[in-house]
Parts: C-alpha cells; structure tokens; sequence
C-alpha cells in the first residue's frame, strides 16, 4: 500500500497501462490531476480548447492503436469535447475521457456548483462504452483498469471517469492495480463457418467489405481476398486494410462497377454502409451475404444470410480454413475484370476537380506511411475515394459523425502519436476556422502537421446544396476570411498560398521539408469545385459493369431509385 493522492492514485493506473501522453486543459477542478501528471513526468499536451483535447486524443488513438487519453473540466468542457467521445464511440477508438465534478459534500444536490450538470454520468453514458465515478482515491486503480478493460473489450470504444474536485488532492492509501485481461471474444461458430464457405464456394463473384473492426484481420483478409478473388473495399475507416496498390484493394468509385454482378458481399468488422442502399441505390438480384463482427447488435441491424459473431481475425482465419477445405475454383476473368473497374473509375474520378489535380499531387509526393486526416470539405469527400491509401490507420476521418472542424486537431494528435511520420490534414476553411487557435498548440509543442487549407470563402458543400435545392438563395454559407498566410505567421508557423494545382507540388515539399509545424492556403474559386458526390452516393446503376475482360452494359434495377 502506497500513500496517494485521488490524482495520484488515477495516474499511477494510467502509468499502469503504458500511458505515457495525455492531452489536457487544466482547471479548478482538476487541478489535483494536472498535478500528479507533473509529479509523474507524463508528457501534457496543453490545448486552446477542450474539443481538441478530445480529437488529439481520438487522432493518437486511431493512427497507432493505442488507447488515447485526455482530461477537461467538467460540464462545458465535457460537453465541448464531447464531440469528440462521440466520434471514438463511431470510430470504435479506445478514448479515455477524465473529468472532474463538483465537491464531494454537494454531489446530486443540484446547487449550482461552478461546471455542474444534472447529472454527467448519465449524459456521458450515453455516447462511451462505459463511465463511472471515483469517489475515493483508493478505488481509482482499479476504475483505471476497469475502463481499459471496456474499452479494449469487443467493440473497442471510449470510457470515461470522473472525480469529485476534492478527492483529487484527498490523501489515502492505494494499491496499484495490474491491467485487467480483455473480456473473451466470441468463437466462431463452426456450423455458422461452414455455412459461409458453402456460399462462398457458390458464388462466381464475391465482394469483401471492411471497416475499422477489420483492422488487426488484414493479413487474413487479404488471404482470403487472394484465395477467392474477390475484391475488398473500405468506405472510410477501413482503408488500407488491402492496399489500394493490390489489384484486389479497390476504392469505392471501382467496387460500385463491380456491384451490379456480385453475387456474394461478405462484411467483416463493418457497419456495411455501401452495401445496403445506404450509399449504392440497389442490390443485385440474388446477392447472398456474410457477416464476420463482434458486436451481436450488429447482426440485428443489417440482417444476413450467414452472421458469424466472431473477432474478425478469428473468424476470418476459421473461414480461410473452411474455405481451404471446401475448395473453390476460381472464376476466370475475374482479376482482369477488377483491373478494368479500377482503371476505368481512376480515370472517371478525374472529372472531379480541381480536388483530383490536388489529390494525385499530394499521393505523390507523400510516402506510403504517411498519415492523412480529412475534414468536411470537397477535397476531403473527394480524398474518401481519390486518394490511394496504402496501409491501415494513415488515413483518418471522423466517420459518420462528420465533425465540421476534427481534422486539424486530429492531425495533432497522430503526428504526437507518430512523430517520424509525415501527417498532412486536409481542412476547408470553414472547418479549419472551428480550431485555429490549435495553430498556437502546435507551435508550442512543435508538433509538425502541415495543414492543408482549400479556401473557397464558403461551406462550399452547404452553398451548393443550397443553390440547387432552394432556387439559389444562399444563406449564412458565404464567408469572410482572414488571411492565412498571415495568420499562421503571426503564429510563428511558416505559410505559404498556392492559387492553382500546378503550384502545389513545390508547396507542398517545401512543407514537409520545414519539418515544424506548415500552413498552405490553397485558393479556390467560388462554386467552381465539382461536385465530389457522384461516386459517394451515386443516383442509380452504373452505366457499364465488368464482367470478364470486358466491360458490359449493367442491367436494370427497380431498386436503383
């Protein structure tokens, strides 16, 4: 038994796990917390507001896979980071979330106390994995390793305690606490297995789908991808899990000219939102389908022909197995048939500009292991299926929660995370503007993102919709801009502006060549942007699909909407 503080006892859980780098914005209330982080020599990465707190901790936590972990106040900071608990709990990223609350001796009596909300628990319990409150110091080791638990356990999410102001300087003693080992995943089930590889072995055209549950299965997958040519496509989270530089890693612009004769989907760790008139108006007549998640709810959610709840890199290795054993002939013509979708759909995506020019430039010029996060701007919906990734967890999105204004302090937090690694985010003005003040963060931590910004002086997504929708009338979409060039200087971060796509490539290096912290402010034209939605949701069928070494006219579809 050691003699420790309430923060003290936090900490040593934290130092217990690995934890070596916590985000944060002090505050009355925790001031005990920021304290035993000092005493302890974990690195604080200060931020300017608590919603960057939050999204540098989601950035550390989805670019290496390790659990990310910041503290705020709580009430308005809680809430303003919220956003970010939220988008781990989307994301499926191990966030931890510490927060104070108000003094002991007023706890549920509803006062008034400085940051007090009616009750935080149960707000946070909505959008974590788990959440509970440390009352007593001596109980915190343990509530530290119970929240790594959930959070690593099956569907991987967020967690979050909190601690009454006073407790953090209460003094008692506390035993540390060894990590708690994961909950079990589920086996597959063999009956449910053998099922899959009988529709497998049936089908003459299979289609894989990943998401971020699929990460930790890539060497299987591609196995599997390899053994039954079918190719695997991601819509955002599960990106790179089969390189986009295999013949079988495609985007989504090429999977949809393949839809229209696939005759198998098989899901692993993925919501399937392409797949089931979500995003792709229509199914095939016939479409069988597979299901390999961990998550039981999820087989409730999109239905199935063979669910299998299962950690997808066992269930996807049981399935190689049944698939190896069955045997299975491959269907000729099928990788030449992938080939062409994937040539046709990179030339056809090109119309999309000027996002594409800024897009190839940027693939070029950045190594296979660089990170990439995306904001809410055209280039960025554009990047989901225009710019080729190659390796799982180097390109980051907020996923369906779409958080105008997460890119840049993402950006932050994976560079922390990955300080070899070249980051780049890609931010439009409007977004960019949500965080600004993360510029000063970066300074003074020298964390070297280069920022990205496509300056339109709009919502360029919102004016258009608004333009086509509504007769053209246009409101609170326009916007004024400072100069960011001059911004970022009066940062101290070096900037520079490029006003067309063949000035990009020589910013660009002279970005990456800087090595601190880089702003380029890329000038756009109003409403000259393509729309980058045709190939996210497209209207109806495609007009050709492959079958074979030949492309071939796509049949019609009542369902195609």
């Amino acid at each position: 038994m050691t003699s420790m503080t309430g923060g003290e006892a936090i900490v040593s859980g934290l130092v217990a796990h690995g934890v070596d780098t916590v985000f944060g914005l002090p505050g009355a209330q925790i001031y005990g917390l920021f304290d035993a982080f000092h005493q302890a020599q974990l690195k604080v990465i200060g931020a300017r507001h608590e919603q960057a707190c939050g999204y540098m901790a989601y950035g550390y936590a989805r670019s290496s896979g390790k659990p990310g972990v910041f503290s705020v106040v709580p009430g308005p900071g809680v809430l303003n980071a919220g956003a970010a608990l939220l988008t781990a709990f989307g994301g499926n990223e191990p966030v931890l979330c510490l927060t104070g609350q108000v003094p002991t001796e007023f706890l549920g009596k509803g006062r008034g106390h400085l940051h007090e909300m009616p009750d935080q628990l149960a707000t946070l319990r909505t959008f974590v994995n788990w959440a509970d409150r440390a009352e007593y110091p001596d109980v915190a080791p343990t509530l530290v390793a119970r929240a790594f638990q959930e959070m690593l356990s099956g569907r991987r999410g967020p967690a979050a305690i909190e601690m009454p102001w006073d407790v953090f300087t209460q003094r008692t003693d506390a035993e540390a606490v060894k990590p708690l080992a994961p909950f079990p995943a589920p086996r597959p089930d063999s009956d449910r297995i053998a099922k899959a590889a009988a529709l497998i072995k049936a089908a003459k055209a299979p289609m894989i789908f990943v998401g971020s549950g699929a990460i930790h299965a890539r060497e299987e997958i591609q196995e599997l991808a390899e053994m039954i040519d079918a190719p695997v496509v991601a819509f955002r989270s599960g990106r790179g899990i089969v390189s986009n530089a295999h013949e079988l890693g495609v985007t989504m612009a090429a999977a949809y000219k393949l839809w229209p004769q696939t005759d198998l989907m098989i899901g692993i760790g993925t919501r399937m939102e392409l797949s089931t008139s979500f995003r792709w108006p229509f199914r095939p007549d016939g479409l069988k389908s597979i299901r390999i998640d961990i998550d039981p709810v999820e087989m409730r959610r999109v239905a199935t022909d063979v669910s299998v709840v299962a950690d997808a890199k066992a269930g996807t290795a049981e399935l190689l197995a049944a698939v190896s054993k069955a045997g299975r002939s491959k269907t000729n013509g099928r990788r030449t048939a992938i080939r062409d979708a994937s040539a046709a759909s990179l030339k056809e995506i090109q119309q999309v500009q000027p996002q594409m020019a800024y897009l190839n430039v940027l693939r070029e010029v950045l190594p296979h292991d660089a990170i990439v996060t995306d904001e809410l701007s055209q280039v960025g919906f554009a990047s989901w299926y225009g710019f080729p990734v190659y390796q799982p967890r180097t390109f980051i999105t907020s996923g369906y929660q779409g958080t105008l204004g997460s890119g840049f302090p993402t950006a932050l937090g994976a560079k922390v995370a990955n300080p070899d690694k070249p980051v780049v985010a890609i931010t439009g003005d409007g977004g960019f503007m949500f965080g600004v003040q993360e510029l000063a963060t970066a300074v003074q931590f020298n964390i070297g993102v280069v920022t990205l910004v496509f300056n339109n002086n709009a919502y360029g997504n919102v004016r258009r919709d608004q333009r086509q929708r509504f007769d053209g009338r246009v409101v609170a979409s326009d916007l004024v801009n400072p100069d960011f060039v001059k911004l970022a200087e009066s940062f101290g971060i070096g900037a520079s502006k490029v006003t067309a796509p063949d000035q990009f490539r020589a910013a660009l290096e002279q970005a990456l060549a800087a090595g601190g912290p880089y702003l380029i402010d890329i000038e756009v034209p109003r409403d000259s942007e393509v729309t980058p939605w045709t190939f996210i949701h497209p209207a109806k069928p495609p007009v050709t699909s492959f079958r074979g070494s030949r492309p071939s006219a796509s049949p019609r579809s009542d369902a195609g909407g």
